[in-house]
């Protein structure tokens, strides 16, 4: 009997999933498995994954929107403490929902996974004071391959929950807090990406 049940195709985009672990709990804890090679085939999703990672996040910060310009990866990612919003948004210059965004809230309470193909960007906001990232890859990290976009630019739109400020016409986090008041934490790197119109002039 399959341990995963899988949401297709999420918000009408080809490719997107996001996957509920069946979990097995009593009075000393719980038990579940985290990934099965046979119930993802099971599900249709037929996918080696060669690299696990693991990230540290504060709360306010956000890494992203991240995307591989020659060797892309399919993504697997999950949140093993804390919560996160975590984003992809579909790069596929021949898809029917080019351009767009979906969004995942994953807990270590909620243990759902998001699974994320090749031709996305992706990123993630920190919404606990800490938080604890998992994500398998389908391909190893190639140096120097990475590329971004924006993470508040317009023409994508994205609603990271509880993040207050204005767009000040660029990428930076100046201005930006969660509704607490904790600022918005971005690396240097993340507060220089462009937008999709000026990444991508297909």
């Amino acid at each position: 009997m399959a341990q995963i049940k899988v949401a297709k195709n999420v918000a009408g985009i080809e490719g997107l999933c996001v996957i509920e672990p069946a979990v097995h709990g009593d009075s000393r804890g719980y038990f579940m498995e985290t990934y099965s090679q046979r119930d993802m085939e099971e599900n249709g999703i037929d996918i080696v994954f060669v690299q696990d990672n693991q990230s540290m996040s504060t709360k306010g910060v956000l890494r992203g929107l991240h995307f591989q310009k020659e060797f892309p990866q399919t993504k697997l990612v999950r949140t093993i403490k804390g919560a996160v919003f975590d984003v992809a948004v579909d790069l596929r210059k021949d898809s029917k929902t080019y351009g767009k965004w979906h969004g995942v809230l994953l807990t270590e309470e909620n243990k759902k996974q998001f699974l994320i193909p090749k031709g996305f960007a992706h990123g993630f906001l920190v919404l606990s004071e800490t938080a604890e990232f998992c994500y398998k890859c389908d391909d190893f990290y190639h140096a120097n391959d990475e590329g971004g976009l924006a993470w508040n630019d317009p023409e994508i739109g994205v609603e990271w929950p509880g993040l207050i400020g204005e767009y000040p016409g660029c990428a930076c986090a100046e201005g930006y807090a969660l509704e607490d008041g904790t600022p918005l934490n971005l690396s240097d790197k993340d507060q220089k990406w462009a937008g999709i119109k000026d990444t991508f002039k297909f």
